[in-house]
Parts: structure tokens; C-alpha cells; sequence
């Protein structure tokens, strides 16, 4: 099926809002829309066995024997309906349309059921029946040929996916919440699974696949297609796990028409409520909502973190509230199969970023720690970089993470970066924000690039090798220096250090404060080069005032940070024997992970400063990944006289124009 017919078909479906318009907000459509095109996939699917359903549910009624698997067997599919209705029978019927509808409903298997129930498809059928308008949605949907044969099921995922992203526009939500583009999802499960092409293709293989933010199961569905177009006898057990009702309603059906399991989409929040559980798997591939927050689950995070630590899910780390990303991430680590002595087993998965993740968070931070974690237990296998304007719902450039705890030998301890993006194809029509696609010329481009990755990066001649760096896991991680420099101070009497002597909490609980502020007066306009020098000058004054001298470090340091003033040529301060160092100098300083420290600060620091030091105990080890700087090409600015020239042509282009005008 093309594209047209699956957007014809569409369209049929979305017709249905005329007949909404005026009883329904344009932002509600979808809940009549999609579920009703759902419940007529169904019927669709069901209609060539119904007539042996119908049969067995005779030849088993008034026994005591629960018919389930006979009614599954007789249908051929993994849920059935026992009603001798039709969508068109209750359409033809207005006055009963509601409660025949009902009974519909009603009459399909509890798992078919339960996906209509999470669309609140009841109170959709009471709402359209009090508006007059029920028969007429389902006369309309009775139109709709939705066979297999005529919409097989890759093609219905198109559909679904487009009813969606007409729904979230209409509702003012984020498409790219819900799926995927299916040629990003093309190129993503290529590459995740390229390296084991052959081992899928032995007799007997059965490969478990999991999408813990699965949407309407678009990912899913490709791994599926993938994996039994390199072996038509492969089992695939498709697991996801999905937030969106409506989306997860539409993943259940999908895989209960291909026959899979729909009990392996579990419904909820994948952090707070795990669906798959102390489970493993051999793929894992997600799309997760960029830069949204995970402040609603914060507790359940935060009181695994903290309890469980490596034992469970987030012990590496937590990011900050306002981009859950890597938390998807470490999930999906968790879910990773051991690999055993043999190098047998393990697990490949890929997600989808934006460019947060590469680098967002200072050494010691949650992000960093989190890819601390990744590159020293070797996981990360390659970044790929994609062009902007690919997704629905965002313009910003985005890149795949593809990690593994079985890498092969030319790959261990090694990332593979790949920019690819300039692998693009303008499109005829803009979807949302999505202005770019990748062809099939590119996936295959990059598909290749990627798994001749080390030969292509060690081959200065290949037209590709500027496309193409590999680092070591190491090469990414860095200290985090506190460069010191001493406090330095001269010491004065002026109207502003008498300002400071008042306001100063330390001085003025003392009682004899006021006293110290008239006897300073007496030294308005001193300065003194030393700490010892102004402190005699000081207590002398107090003294012959009549004062007394208040003892103790607190008002040392009070005092001092009210007299003294920072000048380069002032005295070294000094605690313990050792200079103080000055936090407004306070400098910080990354230095590659193995290099060393001293070296560096003689090389690039002490030449400009020769007195710095580092502060030791205050070093920190972090990780990022400057992907954009390790593919930045330098571009020349243009020659002054071509733009002058260019200026100086549009220039008269204009004159010539208006010349046109005032004529």
C-alpha cells in the first residue's frame, strides 16, 4: 500500500469530525475517532472466522466448560467476538444503536475488551447516543475497509500514527509523545541489529524485544519485521511498556491482531511501576520524550536510588528533575542478559536522544556519573548523529546511543562516532516540524558506515573518513581541577570599612562594638601593609580610647574581612602555616582523564599564574561527550569584497525595482 491510500484511508476516518463539530471540542475528536477505528480493525480481522465462532459458541452453550481457547482456536487469533451483530446491523437500527452497541462490545474476548475500556469507549457510546450522533459514527466507520488484506498490519500502523498526530494537533499535545518516524525506526533497528545478522539467521532463534516507552508499538513492530525478514522462522516476543492510554490501547490491539501476546504491553510509568520486572531481554530500543520531567515519580526514583543503589535500576546516578532521559537509559541497562563464560548472551539496545545527555552536568553530577558509569563498564558501542528536522515534534538535532555489554573484540573499550547528519532528503510537505527524511539510499549509507566503522576511521583515504572518529572509553572522562591562588590583602581605616565595621553581624553583637567604631575613627586614613602592622595600630587605638580588645578567631576573621582589602601586592594570608586561598580567584580547570595534573598546571597554568596551586581533596572525575567539537570543520568568513560586491548587486536590484514602481 502507498502512502496516498493510507492517508486516504485516514482522512475517511477523520471525516468523522464533521459530525462531531458543534458537540464536541476539536481537541476531543480523537476520542471518538480512535477507538471507534480500532473497533472496526477488529471486526475486520474477525470477519472471515466469524461464522466458526459463531458455531463453536452453540456447540458449547449450556455446558459447564469455560470455551475460551476452543472461541481463540476458532477465530484464529488471540481474542474473538461471540456476537452475532455487526457494525453495520446497529448502525441500521438508530433507536437501538446504544445499547446494541453495548452488547457488542461486550460479546469480545476480556482482552480485546480491555483495550476499548481504556479509551472510556462506554462513555463515549452514552455521549454520542445523547447527541443524536451515534449511528451516524458508526455508519461512517462501516465504510472503512480495514481487512488485512486490503491494510495489512504495517500499513495500519500508519494510519494510527497519522489519526494521532491529527489528534494531538487538534489537542495542542506533542506528536513525537506517541511514535516515531518509521524511517528513523528503519534505520535504528538496522544498526542495532546488523552485527548479529548471522546468529538470527540459525534455525530455532528466539529473540525477545523490549520498548519501554512503546507508544502505539511502531518500534516493535519493525524489530519484529526485521528480524523475521532475516529468518521467516525466527520467534519474536514483543514487551513494551506504555504511559498513554490511547497509545497503549492501540499497541494491545496491534499485537493482538498479529497474534502476539498483548499481556506483554503493560500499562503505566515505567519508573515508578516497572511492567517487566526483574525480566531480561535480548533488544531494547526507545524513543523517550525529550527534556520532560520526572517530578511526579521523584519519591519512588529518589527511595530506589538511595535504598537499593547498585542493586537497582538508578544506583548510578540521578539526573536533573527536568529531563528524565537517562533514567530511561538506566532502566534499560538494568534489563541487559548477562553475558556468560562462553561470550554467549548479552543484550544490544539503542534509544533516541537530543544533545542533553552528551554532555549536560558537571563532573560529579548525576549526568556524569551516569555516563562515568556506561564508558567504564565499556556499554557505550557508538553515537550516531541525525540530521534536525527529522521528528514530528522538535527541530533540534537528535543521535542515537547504541550500547551492548557483548561488544566484539575490535570494539572493546572503544566509541564509534558517526556523524550522519547530512544523510537527508528535503520533503515535499512539512508534518509539524518534521521537514527531513532519511531514503532508503541513506539508511543503507549509514547502515555500512556504521559497521565499517574502525576500518573507515583508520583509512585517511576513504571518501567517508571525516565521517567516522573512534575514541577510547577513556578519552571522554576528564578531572575536574580547583585551581588556588592566595588571599592577598592590604589593610585599611576609610569611611566604606567603617560602613562595613556596622554591618558586620559578628562585630556589632559584641558589646563593646560601638566603642571600636569611635576608635577606628582616630585612624581614618591609615593603611598598613601587614595583618600584624594594622592589628598593633588598631588595639593601640582601642586602648588609649579606653577600650578593651575582644579575643577570639571569630572577630579576627570579622575584622579582617572588614580592614582588609584585596590587592595583588598586598601580604599573603596565611592558615595553619599555609596561604588561604582567595574563593573570588578560585579558578576550575579540565584536565583530561590521563594526564597529569602537575604537568598540566606547570604547561597551561602557572606561566600566566605562578603562585596557583590545586586544592586536591576538591578534584572530581567526570565524563562527557563533545560530539559536535570532534566534527567541527572550520569555514573561513567570505571575503569582504564578495559581500561588498553581492550588497552593491541587490543594491541596484532594489533601485531598479523601485524605479519600476514609480514609473
Amino acid at each position: 500500500m502507498n502512502s496516498s491510500k493510507h492517508t486516504e484511508l485516514a482522512n475517511h476516518a477523520w471525516s468523522v469530525a464533521d459530525l462531531l463539530r458543534g458537540d464536541y471540542k476539536q481537541s476531543d475528536y480523537g476520542k471518538v475517532i480512535l477507538p471507534f477505528t480500532v473497533l472496526r480493525r477488529l471486526e475486520c480481522v474477525l470477519e472471515p472466522t466469524r461464522q466458526k465462532v459463531t458455531e463453536t459458541v452453540a456447540q458449547f452453550e449450556g455446558q459447564d466448560i469455560i470455551a475460551d481457547k476452543f472461541l481463540r482456536k476458532a477465530s484464529g487469533h488471540s481474542f474473538y467476538n461471540t456476537s452475532t451483530l455487526t457494525l453495520k446491523q446497529i448502525a441500521n437500527d438508530p433507536q437501538n444503536a446504544a445499547q446494541n452497541l453495548m452488547v457488542y462490545v461486550g460479546a469480545f474476548s476480556d482482552n480485546a475488551r480491555g483495550v476499548l475500556d481504556r479509551f472510556e469507549f462506554a462513555q463515549q457510546i452514552k455521549r454520542l447516543d445523547s447527541a443524536g450522533l451515534l449511528y451516524q459514527v458508526i455508519g461512517k466507520f462501516t465504510d472503512l475497509d480495514l481487512r488485512p488484506e486490503v491494510v495489512p498490519n504495517h500499513n495500519m500502523g500508519y494510519i494510527f500514527e497519522e489519526l494521532i498526530r491529527r489528534f494531538a494537533e487538534q489537542s495542542n499535545e506533542t506528536a513525537g509523545e506517541h511514535f516515531t518516524p518509521r524511517e528513523v525506526i528503519q534505520l535504528m533497528v538496522r544498526l542495532l541489529v546488523a552485527p548479529d545478522g548471522d546468529a538470527l539467521q540459525l534455525p530455532g532463534a528466539v529473540r525477545t524485544v523490549l520498548d519501554p516507552a512503546c507508544g502505539t508499538g511502531g518500534m516493535l513492530s519493525a524489530m519484529d519485521d526485521l528480524i523475521k525478514e532475516l529468518n521467516p522462522d525466527a520467534t519474536v516476543e514483543v514487551y513494551g511498556q506504555e504511559l498513554n492510554p490511547e497509545s497503549w490501547a492501540i499497541c494491545r490491539s496491534d499485537l493482538m491482531i498479529k497474534g502476539q501476546d498483548p499481556e506483554n504491553i503493560a500499562f503505566g510509568n515505567s519508573f515508578s511501576d516497572d511492567g517487566h520486572a526483574r525480566k531480561s531481554f535480548d533488544y531494547m530500543l526507545a524513543n523517550p520524550p525529550f527534556g520532560v520531567e520526572w517530578k511526579k515519580v521523584k519519591d519512588e526514583v529518589e527511595h530506589e536510588h538511595k535504598a537499593l543503589g547498585e542493586a537497582g535500576r538508578f544506583g548510578a546516578g540521578l539526573p536533573r528533575i527536568n529531563d528524565g532521559s537517562l533514567l530511561f537509559l538506566q532502566h534499560m541497562i538494568s534489563k541487559m542478559k548477562p553475558v556468560d563464560v562462553n561470550g554467549g548472551g548479552g543484550s544490544r539496545l539503542a534509544i533516541v536522544f537530543n544533545g542533553s545527555p552528551l554532555f549536560t552536568g558537571a563532573a560529579g553530577s548525576g549526568e556524569s556519573e551516569i555516563r562515568r558509569w556506561i564508558l567504564e563498564n565499556d556499554w557505550l558501542e557508538g553515537i550516531v548523529a541525525l540530521p534536525d528536522q527529522l521528528f514530528y515534534n522538535t527541530g533540534i538535532s537528535t543521535y542515537f546511543w547504541i550500547l551492548t555489554n557483548r561488544k566484539s573484540p575490535d570494539h572493546k573499550g572503544k566509541v564509534v562516532l558517526l556523524d550522519a547528519r547530512d544523510q537527508w532528503q528535503k520533503m515535499r510537505k512539512s508534518l509539524g516540524d518534521k521537514r527531513k527524511a532519511l531514503g532508503k539510499d541513506h539508511i543503507a549509507t549509514v547502515v555500512k558506515l556504521y559497521g565499517e566503522a574502525l576500518t573507515v576511521a583508520g583509512d585517511a583515504e576513504h571518501p567517508l573518513h571525516g565521517k567516522v572518529k573512534v575514541f577510547a572509553n577513556e578519552d571522554f572522562g576528564y578531572q575536574r581541577i580547583t585551581v588556588e591562588r592566595p588571599l592577598k590583602l592590604r589593610f585599611e581605616v576609610t569611611e566604606e570599612t567603617l560602613a562595613a565595621l556596622g554591618a558586620s553581624k559578628a562585630i556589632q553583637k559584641l558589646p563593646q562594638a560601638p566603642a571600636l567604631a569611635d576608635a577606628f575613627k582616630s585612624l581614618m586614613g591609615s593603611s598598613w601593609g601587614t595583618k600584624q602592622e594594622a592589628w598593633l595600630a588598631l588595639k593601640d587605638a582601642v586602648v588609649q580610647a579606653g577600650g578593651t580588645w575582644p579575643t577570639g578567631a571569630p572577630f579576627n576573621k570579622a575584622l579582617r574581612d572588614v580592614i582588609g582589602v584585596r590587592n595583588p601586592e598586598g601580604e599573603v594570608q596565611l592558615v595553619k602555616g599555609e596561604p588561604e586561598p582567595d574563593a573570588e580567584l578560585r579558578d576550575f580547570e579540565n584536565v583530561p582523564l590521563g594526564e597529569d595534573v602537575e604537568k598540566y598546571l606547570e604547561r597551561e597554568v602557572r606561566p600566566h599564574v605562578p603562585e596557583a596551586w590545586v586544592d586536591r581533596s576538591k578534584t572530581k572525575v567526570g565524563y562527557e561527550i563533545p560530539l559536535t567539537r570532534h566534527f567541527y570543520v572550520y569555514e573561513p568568513p567570505r571575503p569582504l569584497a564578495e559581500i561588498d560586491s553581492e550588497l552593491k548587486a541587490l543594491e541596484a536590484e532594489i533601485q531598479g525595482l523601485l524605479g519600476e514602481v514609480t514609473k
